[in-house]
């Protein structure tokens, strides 16, 4: 049970929020020099699960290149994709230039204003285009993200699983009651900053915040159990062996599926254990696995060559449903082949396509075993 705050402590601290943001907030971001939507929402996309520090350099590449919507919606996606080479989840920037795609109507960009009518946009889900309408259109919503789950849960001490997906609503409305109807978007943008700073997961520093005489958890030292979040699901772990083969002509690399994990991304020839054995659970020896890995580079590619493991440790990678473990495998070949799939690529040729993640940390791993 929620007891919400008296008009007058909400009216309290929204001034009190607010001025901290006019003093203290980053609003030296570049995302935050005007309330422009395609700003705001490819920041905010951006900004899902990756660091402020890091998207900065990103983000202002990515709007030299595409400084606009219609930029975004008919750029080569090749050229999309390796613009965001490193920042990961890579549907995210799919599915933005299909809300591109959307917005652009005989020409002309045409945004929706709303919330609701927002999250009509692939990939635009009730965060991002809460954000986008506060921000850009000043509509009263609040945009409930990690950070307003923390600091709304620690204000209010509420106890309801974050991790549960009615639990959003629950915020939403607490956030709804909240938020500063004549200024929405500098609101959320304070509470994004004051989740990122003084209200952190860990290493808090409730003594010092602004808003210290309204948090009920810093009150009675209990900001520890909140927000409270369930354990989830462990990633499940999949084996893998990427192929590095080099001969007078280059890296054999390929493009991968148009569908699935890493799509349309380059890499290296990469085999999951499962395309060996039909129980991924087995034990299995190193030594067999890689003489499956040579008859299948004969059957795929039309090569043969010896392979031998680089290192018995393998590369872990980890997605949010699925942990890798990456053997790599190498051979050389003394003279040039024709593949059956795949091409043969210089190092200056591959550093120009888009690479996965995981591809950077097999590079990686090469040259340590130099």
């Amino acid at each position: 049970m929620i007891t919400m705050w008296t008009d007058e402590k909400i009216h309290q601290f929204r001034k009190t929020l607010l001025n901290w943001y006019d003093q203290a907030g980053r609003k030296n971001l570049p995302w935050r020099q005007d309330q422009d939507p395609y700003h705001v929402w490819v920041s905010e996309i951006m900004l899902q699960q990756t660091q402020v520090n890091t998207v900065i350099p990103y983000y202002q590449r990515f709007m030299t290149l595409f400084p606009t919507v219609e930029a975004l919606a008919s750029a080569p996606e090749e050229q999309l994709l390796k613009a965001w080479e490193g920042l990961g989840y890579y549907s995210r920037v799919r599915n933005m230039q299909k809300a591109a795609q959307q917005l652009v109507t005989d020409g002309r960009v045409e945004w929706p204003q709303t919330m609701k009518e927002l999250e009509k946009l692939k990939g635009i889900g009730p965060y991002t285009a809460a954000a986008i309408a506060s921000i850009a259109f000043l509509e009263p919503v609040a945009a409930i993200d990690g950070n307003a789950f923390r600091v709304l849960a620690r204000l209010f001490k509420i106890d309801a699983d974050i991790r549960l997906p009615r639990t959003r609503q629950l915020f939403f409305e607490v956030g709804n009651q909240l938020i500063d109807p004549k200024r929405p978007g500098d609101f959320n943008q304070a509470i994004m900053d004051l989740g990122s700073s003084y209200m952190t997961a860990k290493n808090y520093d409730s003594e010092h915040s602004p808003v210290k005489a309204f948090n009920a958890a810093y009150q009675d030292g209990t900001e520890d159990f909140y927000p409270v979040k369930s354990k989830a699901r462990p990633a499940r772990l999949i084996h893998y062996f990427a192929v590095r083969i080099t001969s007078p002509s280059g890296y054999l690399f390929e493009k991968r599926p148009k569908q699935g994990l890493l799509a349309n991304f380059w890499t290296m020839p990469l085999y999951a254990l499962t395309e060996f054995t039909e129980d991924p659970e087995a034990d299995w020896q190193l030594a067999e696995m890689v003489t499956a890995t040579e008859k299948r580079l004969k059957m795929d590619y039309g090569i043969q060559t010896t392979l031998k493991p680089l290192s018995e440790k393998a590369i872990t990678h980890v997605y949010s449903h699925q942990k890798w473990q990456v053997i790599v495998l190498t051979g050389t070949l003394d003279t040039e082949v024709d593949v059956k799939r795949g091409q043969w690529q210089t190092l200056s040729e591959i550093a120009k396509k888009p690479q996965p993640k995981v591809q950077e940390k097999i590079w990686q791993h090469l040259r340590a075993h130099k």
